[in-house]
């Protein structure tokens, strides 16, 4: 089946980058001049999503007002003949997508947050996005796992390979190759120490799930964090249906932590065709002060 419906679970409270975050959503905070959300969104559309479901929590409004019209500031640039920026912001909101907004009244894990969005997916297959991973592919990621969903049906979710002293922050699979950049899963692990992971193949925030994932979801016992997780689900579904590791080619940036919220704004403003070249000049000032003793 298409693929045409996306989660974004979006309910996190962003401790890590407080107080940004505290009245604003960390779905919000801008690479150059475009959201994390929107990132992920337009990378949603170039994958052929026409559905776009939110699972929210308090404080998210911004995300809901940010994909929808704006007549009073539509009307102000066009009063003031701003043609291109009254393009862009028409572009938010696509002809043919939809949005759709739930609310996660519990921090119940990643898991729990899929399955708020149980009843809006129905039975049929699905992707999730999490936009604090910002990808930057030629080829956008979710596009490149519908592909291979098409061809091998069963479960896609993106893998990179990591240190293995970074274990502990991911789910680990352990896996077979079936072809290039992809591999069968056999097991999958939440946050293992470095010495009893399977492998250093890490999950990231990429996922096209089959709707049995739900049923486990309900299913499940709350496991690591005290949360509902969804590496257990999946762990589930892959006794039942074939479950693929795609190592996708692209530079996934962590937005979840400052150190990596940083270098994708460094290497998004050195691609932006307005600011590129000043930002580069700049950057070269900056490290000749940096090299003075």
């Amino acid at each position: 089946m298409k693929i045409t419906k996306a989660i974004f679970p979006v309910a996190g409270l962003g401790t890590r980058f407080l107080p940004a975050t505290k009245a604003s959503p960390k779905e919000m905070l801008p690479i150059v001049d475009k959201p994390l959300i929107q990132y992920a969104v337009e990378e949603a559309i170039a994958a052929g999503i026409t559905d776009m479901i939110f699972v929210t929590g308090r404080g998210k409004r911004a995300i809901e007002d940010h994909f929808d019209k704006a007549y009073e500031l539509e009307a102000e640039l066009q009063a003031h003949g701003k043609v291109k920026l009254l393009k862009q912001i028409r572009g938010l909101v696509e002809e043919g997508v939809t949005y759709a907004y739930i609310r996660q009244a519990e921090a119940l894990g990643l898991g729990h947050a899929v399955l708020c969005a149980r009843h809006l997916v129905g039975n049929e297959p699905f992707a999730v996005i999490l936009a604090d991973d910002l990808i930057d592919a030629r080829t956008p990621v979710l596009k490149q796992m519908v592909a291979v969903h098409a061809k091998n049906g069963g479960s896609v979710i993106a893998v990179q390979n990591v240190d293995r002293e970074e274990t502990p922050s991911y789910g680990i699979v352990s896996a077979d190759p079936v072809a290039a950049r992809l591999s069968k899963l056999t097991g999958i692990v939440e946050k293992p120490k470095p010495e009893d992971a399977p492998s250093t193949l890490a999950v990231v925030g990429r996922y096209v799930l089959s709707p049995r994932v739900f049923h486990y979801l309900a299913n499940l016992r709350p496991g690591a964090g005290r949360e509902i997780q969804l590496t257990d689900a999946i762990g589930r579904l892959l006794r039942e249906e074939s479950v693929f590791a795609h190592e996708f080619e692209g530079q996934r940036y962590d937005c979840g932590s400052k150190l990596g919220y940083l270098k994708a704004t460094v290497a998004y403003a050195l691609k932006h065709p307005e600011v590129a070249q000043g930002f580069r000049d700049y950057l070269a000032t900056v490290d000749a002060r940096c090299a003075r003793p």
